[in-house]
């Protein structure tokens, strides 16, 4: 199967899934499985943060230190970062259970930031 990196080719944005070594997209597989309505909601933040390069609403669009972004539609959340050549790299998601986001998923996203940033720099992420 051939990887879908583009999430949405925005007119100041491309916005990206992460794909691991072995293929696999959490964050793309986990939307997949999204209701209809949720993934309306994930796609109109992608559309504003894309094409408008902005989303002030706090309670949507977020920075949670360390590089590390979260796109937020309700009950959802996407991490994400940013990368040279007007990208957006969406690394993982997973639904809000609680006020405070999990310390994991902020590992997972700094790693899978780590693991992009190596392989684009080695020239093997895009084969």
């Amino acid at each position: 199967m051939k990887k879908q990196f583009i999430a949405y080719p925005g007119n100041k944005f491309t916005i990206e899934w992460f794909f691991d070594e072995r293929g696999k997209s959490g964050a793309l597989e986990y939307f997949k499985d999204l209701p209809l309505e949720r993934k309306k909601k994930f796609f109109t933040l992608l559309r504003l943060l894309g094409d408008i390069c902005k989303i002030s609403n706090k309670e949507k669009f977020r920075y949670e230190g360390d590089k590390i972004y979260a796109l937020k539609p309700a009950p959802d959340r996407f991490l994400c970062f940013f990368f040279d050549g007007a990208r957006v790299i969406i690394t993982n998601a997973y639904e809000k259970k609680m006020a405070k986001m999990p310390a994991k998923e902020k590992q997972r996203a700094l790693k899978a930031k780590d693991n992009y940033t190596k392989r684009c720099k080695g020239g093997t992420y895009y084969d």
